[in-house]
């Protein structure tokens, strides 16, 4: 006669038992998801807020570098013009190009997409199909 292997007692629990144990599942199920939620929220503006860093960072630079030509065409345009006259048409087509890059933005906002939870809400939806029996959880 053989002897079962030692380990970890299974504990044979009964129907009533289960279900008893059925709000503290669903209660540690929505506390996970709030976390999953939470974690995955603040992982998102973290990496936004490290590329906006970039994005100030690398506008100055381009701000600065912009002045400088700016500077260098006004000089280069009074070769040929009175210089009075050459600030004029250049100060005319930065103001042209700041008029389009404006366009360009508002129309990106416009289109950007807030930062969603998107992983969390499918696996909020996932649990909801599982517990109305629609689906297997980890089948697609």
């Amino acid at each position: 006669m053989s002897t079962p292997a030692p380990g970890p007692a299974r504990e044979r629990r009964g129907l009533f038992a289960l279900i008893a144990d059925i709000p503290r599942l669903l209660r540690e199920l929505i506390e996970a998801e709030i976390a999953q939620l939470k974690a995955e929220i603040v992982g998102k503006l973290k990496a936004a807020g490290i590329g906006a860093g970039f994005l100030v960072t690398a506008g100055a630079f381009a701000f600065f570098g912009v002045l400088v030509l700016t500077a260098a065409g006004v000089l280069a345009l009074a070769l040929v013009l009175p210089p009075w006259a050459a600030a004029l048409v250049v100060g005319g087509a930065l103001l042209v190009l700041a008029g389009i890059a404006a366009a360009i933005g508002v129309q990106q906002l416009k289109h950007s997409i807030p930062p969603t939870p998107t992983q969390t809400i499918e696996s909020v939806k996932e649990d909801v199909r599982i517990m109305r029996g629609l689906g297997k959880r980890g089948a697609s």
